[in-house]
């Protein structure tokens, strides 16, 4: 524990208070599924994480909540602690959070498909019939969502969202999570990956709307190796696949406690991760990792 005033716990993150203008986001190596932790970690899967938001914040033109990633920058903490935090660390700048998840959607997968298939929903009142699963979107779409304390967010209509945040802010925060995902996408081609779909958050400093948490990670966002992608069919992504799948054929509900995971899905999600972090980076993981 650091020497700093712990406000909470993600699911992935512990959030500190550094001062009143600074806050100390860790990520750790926990890792969930169908909203339950894990009980064993990914090693250096926080460090994943943070590498790629912080290869993120560097590309993109647009205001952000970081401040800095070096572990010297932060008060009162040992040789130990600074260890740990190298790699895993954002000291950004506090904010007022704009409650509401900003999900930006390029393709038609997952819940969004089903809520598709089965009928309609807020993800996909403005979609035209007749697409199938894992179809490429005539233009990506703007799918809003509450942003819920624990548990699931809830989807909600364009109606729903211009009357929680008001016309003007909904307008911005759309526009603004297009761009970003749009500059994304084009990066990602680049390199032979789908962005599939994303998800932003945003807050207020000093009467400007930044941009804050992580960004297009594997955890917050689907990636697809462009090669693999065949409308109609599932799509292998860069992210927590290998668990997933395993845990897909395990007789369990869903439920806490979780099953206890095998070495080898261990390891192959840890090298998922580190494929994801080489592939948008374009960088060798190990040398983010530094001297063992």
């Amino acid at each position: 524990m650091l020497a700093l005033n712990h406000l909470g716990s993600g699911k992935v993150r512990e959030i500190y208070e550094v001062d009143d203008d600074r806050l100390l986001i860790v990520a750790s190596d926990r890792i969930s599924a169908y909203d339950v932790v894990m009980t064993e970690e990914i090693p250096d899967k926080g460090k994943v994480l943070t590498g790629v938001s912080n290869h993120w914040f560097e590309l993109l033109d647009t205001a952000h909540h970081l401040l800095s990633t070096d572990p010297a920058a932060v008060p009162g903490i040992t040789a130990d602690q600074a260890d740990y935090l190298r790699g895993r660390m954002m000291l950004v700048r506090r904010c007022e959070v704009i409650p509401m998840e900003c999900v930006i959607r390029g393709y038609l997968y997952g819940s969004s498909w089903r809520e598709y298939r089965d009928g309609g929903g807020p993800t996909t009142e403005h979609l035209p019939g007749g697409l199938q699963m894992a179809d490429k979107l005539p233009e990506p779409i703007f799918t809003p969502a509450t942003k819920a304390e624990s548990g699931h967010d809830e989807n909600l209509t364009e109606a729903e969202a211009r009357e929680f945040v008001g016309n003007d802010l909904y307008e911005e925060l759309r526009a603004r999570s297009l761009a970003i995902y749009q500059a994304g996408a084009d990066y990602a081609a680049e390199r032979g990956i789908i962005l599939a779909d994303t998800k932003f958050e945003f807050g207020w400093s000093e009467g400007e709307i930044i941009l804050i948490d992580e960004v297009l990670t594997p955890d917050s966002s689907r990636y697809w190796p462009a090669d693999a992608w065949t409308p109609g069919k599932t799509i292998p992504s860069f992210d927590k696949q290998p668990l997933r799948d395993w845990l897909e054929k395990q007789p369990w509900d869903k439920t806490p406690p979780p099953p206890t995971l095998p070495d080898e899905v261990v390891k192959s999600t840890r090298d998922r991760y580190a494929e994801a972090y080489e592939r948008i980076t374009g960088e060798s993981f190990a040398d983010y990792l530094g001297p063992a």
